[in-house]
């Protein structure tokens, strides 16, 4: 057989990260979850401000992407996610999260709400060509892996908006 003849579970590294960015979030979930059911109702509060604040904790990484490898930079300037940001791109699950709230109604409307936004989010990770999900479009982030690419991104001298005439080669 062939190398190239060969069917690969992942045909490209985007799809790698694609997967390891699912993990990494369903990670972040399941913090959310076990606060949700064993902290009931605080516990939801609590999950609400975890979620809404976790991509900006330590330096751009929530606890799923710091144990992954990722960090969340501001597409604006490159620094890591803040605070409104980190609400931002997580309002697809905050909005659902807060509705279970409310017993039973809330639940219901809570799951009804949650899974089309979670499937829209997958979705749009696997559709757009950036790897992007509908959070980091509405908070104008990305995730990127931690590995020191993003200080390069941080210390830019030109904008990204900014046309430049001649490619730099170092």
């Amino acid at each position: 057989m062939k190398i190239k003849d060969r069917k690969y579970l992942l045909k490209s590294p985007l799809n790698a990260a694609r997967i390891t960015r699912l993990i990494a979030k369903s990670i972040d979930l399941f913090i959310v979850l076990i606060l949700s059911i064993f902290f009931y109702p605080i516990g939801i509060f609590l999950a609400v401000i975890y979620i809404a604040v976790s991509d900006s904790l330590q330096n751009g990484q929530s606890v799923g992407k710091k144990f992954m490898g990722f960090a969340v930079i501001s597409l604006e300037d490159g620094k890591p996610c803040s605070v409104k940001q980190s609400t931002m791109r997580n309002l697809p699950i905050i909005i659902p999260l807060m509705m279970a709230i409310v017993p039973f109604w809330g639940w219901i409307l809570s799951v009804l709400i949650g899974i089309p936004l979670i499937l829209l989010e997958v979705y749009l990770l696997y559709k757009l060509d950036s790897g992007h999900r509908l959070g980091d479009v509405m908070a104008d982030t990305s995730v990127v892996s931690n590995d020191g690419s993003h200080v390069a991104i941080k210390n830019r001298k030109t904008s990204w908006f900014e046309e430049t005439s001649q490619p730099s080669i170092h």
